[in-house]
C-alpha cells in the first residue's frame, strides 16, 4: 500500500475536522479520534502541529475549529472528493456504496486543473452521490436545509436529501431498502423509548432503529 505523504495527512485532519464542524459546531479530540481511527496521542500530535501551522484554533475542554486558512483547504479537498465520487459511480458504473472509499485515494492527486475539468464533463453536479453538497470553485457551499429522519413525527411523508454517514456498510443497507437521495418516505410509526421507526419506501414498510434513521438528512413535502 502506497504510505500517504504529510499533505495528505494534513489535508484528512481538515476534511474530518469540517465535516465534525458541520455537525457538532466544533471537532472534540475524541471525535477525531474516533473517525479517522487513530490514537489518541497521534491526533493530539498532529493537532498541535495543526495549530502551529495556522490551520485551526483550540478551545480548551471543547475541542478545535478551523481557521480560514484551514477552512479553504478543508473545502478544497471535500470539493475534489465529491467531484470524483461522481466522476466513478456517473461515468466508471462504480457501486453508490464502494464510491466513498475510491474518492479517498483520489482526492489528494487531482490537481485544480483537473477539478475544473472534471467539473465540467460532468455537467457541474451539485452534490456527491449521497447527497452531499459539492463546494464551486469558489469555495461556496450550497448546502439544502434539511433534517434528521428521526427528528420527524408519524405521518409525515418527506423526501431523502442525502446520507451523512458514506460508510460501505450503511450505504449497502440503505440502498437495498431504497433510502437513497430522491427517494419518497412516509413515517409508518414511531415506538416510545427509542424503539424503531416504521417508515414506506415506495410499497415497502421498513423498520429502522434510531441511530440509522438520524444519519438520514429529509425535507418534508
Amino acid at each position: 500500500m502506497k504510505k500517504r505523504s504529510g499533505d495528505e495527512v494534513l489535508e484528512e485532519y481538515l476534511e474530518c475536522i469540517y465535516k465534525l464542524e458541520e455537525k457538532f459546531k466544533v471537532a472534540r479530540t475524541s471525535e477525531i479520534v474516533k473517525s479517522l481511527e487513530l490514537s489518541p496521542g497521534t491526533v493530539t500530535n498532529t493537532l498541535r502541529r495543526l495549530r502551529r501551522m495556522g490551520y485551526i484554533i483550540h478551545h480548551p475542554y471543547r475541542g478545535v475549529r478551523l481557521t480560514e486558512k484551514g477552512r479553504k483547504i478543508a473545502i478544497d479537498v471535500i470539493r475534489k472528493h465529491r467531484l470524483s465520487e461522481r466522476l466513478l459511480t456517473d461515468l466508471l458504473k462504480l457501486e453508490w456504496e464502494k464510491s466513498h472509499n475510491a474518492a479517498c485515494r483520489l482526492e489528494h492527486s487531482i490537481s485544480e486543473e483537473i477539478a475544473r475539468l472534471l467539473d465540467e464533463a460532468l455537467n457541474h453536479p451539485k452534490t456527491c452521490p449521497h447527497g452531499n453538497p459539492i463546494p464551486t470553485e469558489s469555495g461556496k457551499v450550497f448546502d439544502e436545509s434539511c433534517l434528521p429522519l428521526s427528528s420527524l413525527k408519524a405521518g409525515i411523508q418527506c423526501e431523502v436529501v442525502k446520507v451523512t454517514d458514506e460508510s460501505v456498510q450503511l450505504l449497502q443497507y440503505l440502498k437495498s431498502v431504497g433510502l437513497v437521495p430522491g427517494a419518497l418516505v412516509e413515517i409508518l410509526n414511531i415506538e416510545p423509548f427509542d424503539g424503531p421507526i416504521t417508515i414506506r419506501v415506495g410499497t415497502r414498510q421498513q423498520a429502522l432503529n434510531r441511530k440509522v434513521a438520524s444519519l438520514i438528512q429529509v425535507k418534508q413535502r
